[in-house]
């Protein structure tokens, strides 16, 4: 959806190309899941040779820019439509019939619709249109989703996650045929080998932002029979191929998206890590930064932000819609929302930097009628303590890491 104020969304085109050597890593699975074994491209904390591509072959440099101004990018954590969320979507459709989503989002759409870009997480798949609809271990939504989240204002959705294949190859093809049919952008799965090579191509102030996105696995679930390329999964020489192959089709911003880390952490655990050490290390031929962002799911609880070799890290913004009733697990009603305002670099005509860092926090509230609540954005005096606490427990999490120090702030509004 566009609303004032809001950039046009480019055709993607970009041909990515694929690593080629792989390490191995072993990292545990969602919900309580099996350790999956995994692909990783490099040796912890070894960053790819900045003079070339995995293969060898020199890094190519993105061509010239025209004139660009600042543009704003927020970032969401994971979507996932638990069986009671999708009763409430029911209940808020009810007079109509089918399922209605917007509502709930109603409140944090004028955080989402305000920003020039915004990208979500795309958790789950959609199921057949009248149902069934799923809930863990294997979960199912209502394609409905796909029109609320148009209307909340996203651009871009990233889908590779551990729950990408829960209904299959045919529900992961209704989740990026519904978001086609709404006009929002998608990254992380694919219905070709050609779609999966094109990240999800934006445009905004001038520049064009490539989006990447990658799972750590898909709760051993195997990829489609014939279709190896059908979700994307970590790979250091492949994320880092991508991206440069990006920048040489004329990306100014790479911003990535993973799905990484152990559930209910707070603290990013160790290959969270290392592989954030590695790929903001790595630099192309021009010794400029092959990534600008990193945004991470997955987690359940919101994690810190910090800035790693210089580019910003959130290693887990939580999940942004969530039913989480035990109370041990409230936190995972908790999430932030990450804001990068992207200006054009000084004497680098084809880059673009973050000039400001900012987060909000949000809760799912789970008392009825059920909404997804900016918690920062509610003035002190009429503030229920329910989002007052949210709003602490968030900010102690992204803060946790020393990201105040390095420039971010809590915003308001």
């Amino acid at each position: 959806m566009r609303t004032a104020g809001r950039i046009g969304t480019a055709a993607a085109g970009l041909a990515l190309v694929g690593g080629a050597v792989y390490g191995m890593a072993h990292l545990a699975g969602r919900d309580g899941g099996p350790a999956t074994e995994q692909r990783l491209g490099a040796e912890p904390g070894t960053a790819p040779d900045p003079a070339a591509s995995p293969g060898g072959a020199p890094a190519a440099s993105a061509p010239a820019s025209a004139e660009g101004k600042p543009f704003t990018l927020v970032g969401t954590g994971d979507i996932i439509p638990y069986p009671s969320i999708v009763q409430r979507a029911a209940d808020d459709s009810a007079e109509r019939g089918g399922y209605d989503f917007r509502k709930m989002l109603a409140g944090v759409e004028p955080v989402v619709s305000a920003a020039d870009l915004a990208v979500c997480h795309h958790e789950i798949p959609y199921g057949r249109p009248g149902g069934p609809y799923t809930g863990y271990p294997l979960f199912k939504a209502p394609h409905q989703l796909a029109d609320a989240l148009r209307d909340t204002g996203y651009d871009s959705c990233s889908t590779a996650s551990n729950h990408t294949l829960d209904d299959g190859y045919d529900g992961l093809v209704r989740v990026l045929e519904n978001l086609d049919r709404v006009g929002i952008r998608h990254v992380g799965s694919a219905r070709s080998a050609e779609e999966a090579k094109a990240p999800a191509l934006l445009e905004a102030g001038g520049a064009k932002v490539a989006h990447l996105d990658y799972t750590y696995g898909t709760n051993g679930i195997p990829l489609p029979s014939g279709k190896p390329w059908a979700v994307n999964l970590i790979d250091v020489d492949r994320i880092v191929a991508d991206a440069r192959a990006a920048r040489a089709a004329g990306a100014n911003v790479v911003v990535l998206s993973v799905h990484w880390g152990t559930e209910w952490q707070t603290a990013p655990d160790q290959q969270q890590l290392d592989l954030a050490r590695t790929l903001t290390a790595s630099r192309g031929a021009d010794g400029l930064p092959d990534i600008d962002l990193i945004l991470g799911t997955h987690n359940h609880v919101p994690q810190p932000y910090e800035k790693v070799n210089g580019t910003w890290v959130v290693y887990g913004m939580g999940d942004q819609v969530a039913s989480f009733y035990e109370a041990e697990k409230a936190r995972g009603n908790m999430s932030s929302i990450p804001r990068f305002t992207f200006a054009p670099a000084a004497g680098r005509p084809v880059r673009w930097e973050v000039v400001k860092a900012e987060y909000l926090t949000q809760y799912s509230d789970m008392r009825p009628p059920f909404r997804v609540v900016c918690t920062s954005c509610a003035s002190p005096e009429s503030s229920d303590s329910t989002y007052a606490s949210a709003d602490r427990e968030v900010t102690k999490a992204v803060m946790s890491r020393g990201a105040g120090e390095q420039g971010l702030t809590r915003a308001t509004r």
